[in-house]
């Protein structure tokens, strides 16, 4: 049985549940039904994101949800109210938006790696935060759509994630129909890795997170960091600046332990990062 270390204690308490298995830290979104995106749970995630930073304890993220809802994106009950506001909404919904960018970026640019675990509908933001997590597995009966075009909103910041995980193609499909895709095309389309039983969806998630935990934890901050800058360079611009990395990585303690341990076929020994 995975041994559970809790972080904190959040049993009842804040709109996401933190819970520690060995290397592997769990965030779950505990705001059912809906799990939408408040700035409150923006700031949760923000600050859960941010404390695992520095915790050398925590090698690999997963992000979850509780409740028939992954996340149905940005929470509108609490956006709407401030069109009364004097200037009809604008420094609320900037603020709404700045936090939400802040975090899809804090995970992209998080040194340890995110995975997504998702069940029933990701919506909207919800659908972008999927899409900025390293990898997402989900169960057959989840759900994806960018449905703002239906609402007079068009997904324009859900669009800068599924635009760098989808190709363009599909990501217009997506944010020009808003209607509903199956895990199957998500899987199609590259938004996620994997479709899964539910009843298999925690295991699968918890064992991916487990192998990928038990690498370096220095090569994983590396490769994590050096993959998405290489993404936006032209191609020769980016075997110059992958070279580089490789040269430096080669240099590191983890390395040369790690191919060492090969070449004498024994477990190598990593440098707690």
């Amino acid at each position: 049985m995975t041994e559970v270390v809790a972080l904190k204690q959040v049993e009842g308490e804040g709109p996401v549940r933190v819970e520690q298995h060995g290397t592997v830290l769990r965030l779950t979104l505990a705001n059912p039904p809906a799990n939408a995106l408040s700035l409150a749970v923006m700031a949760a995630l923000q600050a859960d994101l941010a404390r695992a930073h520095g915790d050398k304890s925590v090698h690999v993220i997963v992000i979850a949800a509780a409740g028939k809802l992954f996340s149905a994106g940005h929470d509108l009950k609490e956006m709407t109210p401030h069109r009364k506001d004097p200037d009809h909404g604008r420094a609320f919904f900037e603020q709404t938006m700045g936090a939400c960018a802040d975090l899809m970026q804090a995970i992209v640019n998080h040194p340890k790696p995110v995975i997504a675990e998702v069940d029933g509908l990701a919506t909207a933001a919800g659908c972008q935060l999927v899409a900025s997590c390293d990898l997402a597995i989900a169960s057959q009966e989840a759900t994806f759509c960018t449905p703002g075009v239906n609402i007079g909103l068009f997904c324009s910041t859900p669009m800068v994630a599924l635009s760098r995980n989808m190709s363009r193609k599909h990501a217009m499909e997506m944010l020009l129909t808003g209607e509903t895709i199956d895990a199957s095309s998500a899987r199609e389309f590259g938004l996620i890795n994997r479709v899964v039983p539910r009843e298999y969806l925690n295991q699968i998630v918890m064992k991916y997170a487990q192998t990928i935990a038990s690498k370096s934890p220095l090569t994983l901050k590396i490769g994590k960091e050096a993959f998405y800058k290489q993404a936006e360079k032209g191609l020769a611009e980016a075997y110059d600046y992958a070279s580089r990395v490789m040269v430096q990585n080669m240099l590191a303690r983890d390395a040369e332990e790690g191919i060492g341990a090969f070449l004498e076929k024994r477990e190598p020994d990593w440098t707690a990062e």
